[in-house]
């Protein structure tokens, strides 16, 4: 009776659940972004009961077919990490008992980083010290929505060289820190890439990762103080100038400001971000009361003339209008004689165009550009602030006139042609004069507007016998180039023309001029016949009938010359026979009557190497000499 008592209990507790609704497991796991592909679980139902979703299961997250339990998304870790399903089991109209079973959602990496901005734009003062956090990390760091990934960062720079100037802290800390002085006047501004991965490897598989923009603005910081230009060395840092020198007339009250060598008094902030407006004043050396300096301009001007030589040394400061910083620099001016000090023309030659016909007042145009007027102007090299006191004149011609530093036509131009004309310049301050020649062209039509450009005097229709130079402008350049070739083509055909008539009229010659060159062997003469075909002896003495005697002895022989010539033959057996021939060339003189012969020297350096002596018929009797003699050439010879 006491074990039933016992077992009571349990079998009516088996029998309870027995009749309530169950499943098997009320916790799963899954991976979000997975699809659902069948039910989740299978709900055991009793006969007479039936099973709903409950009000505190996730909205829309399941469905109940039949008997199992369905998951109705697909899951995402970054909206809900867990999702539940409560099951409520229904006997009649009321609730039995009451089931819940939970998905845990899991988180993976796909997700990529972002930044809360795409283009930011920071203002970095130019004076930040190195090492500083430009940007802090806060401000940069990029957000990923998946739980578990740890974010890298790169610095990638778009202007080039920027990366020399800012870095990040770390790969992890997205920190701008700055590594080297900014300069504004170079680097004005700079611009980077961040870029963000949520995995270490680039190829990691899957990775994402996010860019954006860094615009980095350097604001001008009072670092300078102002620059006296022009600078001797400047490196954008510091500014090193020259002093300013310049030189004033003796007794003479200078009524504009100074002209100063390398240039003007000129300052500028140093600073050119900041540009601050420059005051001048003068610091010492002024004290006399000579000179003034303009605050604003700086310019120097001088309030009363100096007696004697001698020199200033002034001192001028220009400050910034804020007070912040000043440079102080030297001016160095002598007081000089002014006597004796003559002006200089930068040309001796000036060359001017005007047409004729034109009337009183016409202005002379500048040869080389004919749209500008001609421009004479003369510089003192002692005394540049004098050129303003210089003035012009023609001297010796009526024609012209000079108004300022322009020439102008004092009466009607009728001729036309070349015409020069003197200007003088006169300082009216030292007295100085200087000359300079006028070179005008009196042109039959008006001057072409275009020119090309030069200082000074024309090039154009030099060497012409007019001085006219614009006959040169009616031609372009293409047009010229067609002439050139067409009178090319010319000279080619009429030289052409000229050889074949020289061919056809001194063919003849010139192939007896152009034989080979002379062999040792002999030489081939075609005025006179072959041996075998020779009928000639020497003409007979008026006097006797003698024969001429037999050659001398040959003499030794001669060094060789370019024209070698084949010696005497021996004497025929028979030395009146009309066969005997006797050569013309010879080694000597020989003193035949009536016979021609070419004789040799036999000195080379001698005045005539070759003679041809040329001795009358009658020359052979008597006169003649011994056999052997040598007859020295008379007037009838020809030298070689």
């Amino acid at each position: 009776m006491g074990a039933w008592a016992l077992l009571l209990p349990l079998l009516l507790a088996a029998e309870a659940q027995a009749q309530v609704c169950s499943v098997n497991n009320t916790f799963f796991q899954v991976e979000e972004n997975t699809k659902p592909s069948g039910p989740l679980v299978d709900i055991y139902i009793p006969e007479g009961q039936q099973v709903t979703l409950g009000p505190s299961s996730t909205p829309f997250a399941f469905r109940i077919q039949r008997t199992q339990l369905f998951l109705n998304v697909t899951p995402d870790y970054e909206e809900n990490t867990m999702l539940q399903a409560h099951l409520e089991c229904r006997s009649g109209g009321s609730v039995v008992a009451h089931l819940r079973v939970f998905v845990a959602v899991l988180d993976v990496n796909d997700n990529a980083p972002e930044f809360p901005f795409t283009v930011k734009v920071k203002r970095v003062p130019e004076d930040t010290k190195v090492n500083t956090i430009a940007i802090p990390e806060k401000e940069l760091e990029a957000q990923d929505r998946d739980k578990d990934d740890i974010l890298f960062y790169t610095l990638q720079e778009v202007t080039p060289g920027a990366r020399n100037f800012f870095s990040l802290v770390g790969a992890n800390q997205p920190a701008l820190r700055l590594d080297q002085p900014l300069d504004f006047d170079r680097w004005p501004n700079m611009t980077f890439q961040l870029l963000v991965r949520d995995t270490r490897q680039d190829n990691a598989v899957p990775s994402h990762s996010a860019s954006a923009t860094l615009v980095l603005e350097v604001q001008p910081a009072d670092l300078r103080p102002p620059w006296f230009l022009p600078c001797v060395y400047s490196d954008g840092y510091v500014c090193v100038h020259s002093e300013y020198h310049g030189a004033i007339p003796t007794g003479h009250k200078l009524p504009r400001p100074l002209i100063l060598q390398p240039g003007p008094i000129y300052a500028v902030d140093g600073d050119r971000g900041i540009n601050q407006y420059i005051i001048y004043n003068l610091l010492r050396g002024h004290e006399d009361g000579t000179f003034v300096i303009d605050a604003d301009s700086g310019n120097l001007t001088m309030t009363r003339s100096v007696s004697s030589p001698k020199t200033f040394r002034l001192l001028v400061k220009a400050e910034q209008a804020d007070h912040a910083s000043y440079s102080v620099t030297q001016v160095t001016v002598e007081a000089r004689n002014a006597s004796g000090s003559v002006p200089r023309f930068p040309l001796s030659l000036y060359r001017g165009m005007v047409a004729r016909g034109s009337g009183v007042g016409m202005a002379v145009k500048d040869a080389d550009v004919p749209s500008q007027l001609l421009r004479i102007r003369a510089q003192d090299p002692e005394f540049p602030d004098l050129n303003s006191a210089i003035t012009y004149k023609i001297t010796n011609n009526s024609n012209f006139r000079m108004d300022g530093e322009a020439v102008l036509t004092a009466a009607p131009l009728v001729l036309a042609g070349v015409v020069y004309a003197e200007v003088e310049a006169n300082n009216t301050v030292t007295s100085g004069t200087a000359t300079a020649v006028v070179e005008i062209q009196v042109s039959e039509q008006e001057p072409s507007p275009t020119g090309s450009p030069g200082a000074g005097g024309s090039t154009e229709g030099v060497g012409q016998p007019d001085g006219s130079h614009t006959e040169d402008q009616r031609f372009s350049a293409a047009e010229m180039a067609a002439l050139g070739g067409v009178l090319g083509g010319l000279l080619f055909l009429a030289l052409l023309g000229l050889v074949i008539l020289i061919h056809k009229h001194y063919r003849q010659r010139l192939k007896c001029c152009s034989g080979k060159a002379l062999e040792p062997s002999g030489f081939d003469n075609k005025a006179f016949l072959p041996d075998r075909e020779a009928n000639w002896a020497p003409a007979p003495s008026a006097g006797s009938d003698r024969t001429p005697p037999a050659p001398p002895s040959p003499a030794p022989p001669a060094p060789p010359s370019p024209v070698r010539a084949a010696e005497a033959p021996a004497a025929a057996p028979d030395a009146g026979g009309p066969e005997v021939v006797r050569s013309i060339l010879t080694k000597e003189r020989r003193p035949e009557g009536g016979y021609k012969a070419v004789w040799f020297g036999e000195d080379i350096g001698a005045e005539a190497d070759v003679v041809i002596l040329n001795t009358p018929a009658a020359d052979a009797d008597g006169d003649s000499g011994s056999e052997g003699a040598e007859a020295e050439p008379g007037a009838d010879s020809t030298y070689i």
